[in-house]
């Protein structure tokens, strides 16, 4: 039962190793070629692809820890609801759809929705005080 899985796993391991290798840019290779890689992960179990997931691959994880640079950081928001640049246009589409439906007479009651947003001077929401 135990060589079984085992075995098992050290297929596992390999077809792991062999799919990364695979799909790996030839720049980000390290050490010898990349066709060296996949003959050392096909034919040395266990050795083979522990090697070429320690070793052969520049990560860009792994210079994360104390010693190295950290990876490439994002400049710029992460979302669009924190672009100021994009909170602007929208507040101001808001506040001109609002004027236009004001000037075309319709009410915040005609079209279902409700007109309680920052840009609508304060009206009262209902609530007591």
């Amino acid at each position: 039962m135990a060589r079984g899985i085992l075995a098992v796993l050290s297929i596992a391991l390999t077809v792991f190793a062999l799919a990364d290798c695979v799909q790996t840019q030839d720049d980000k290779v390290r050490g010898v070629p990349k066709w060296a890689w996949i003959v050392l992960i096909v034919l040395i179990p266990w050795v083979g692809p522990l090697t070429w997931l320690f070793v052969g691959k520049e990560r860009s994880w792994w210079g994360r820890g104390s010693s190295g640079s950290p990876g490439p950081r994002r400049d710029g928001p992460l979302a669009p609801d924190e672009d100021p640049e994009f909170l602007r246009k929208l507040d101001e589409d808001i506040r001109r759809e609002r004027r236009e439906r004001r000037e075309r007479g319709e009410g915040p009651g005609d079209s279902g929705e409700l007109d309680d947003g920052p840009g609508d001077g304060g009206t009262d929401t209902g609530r007591s005080a």
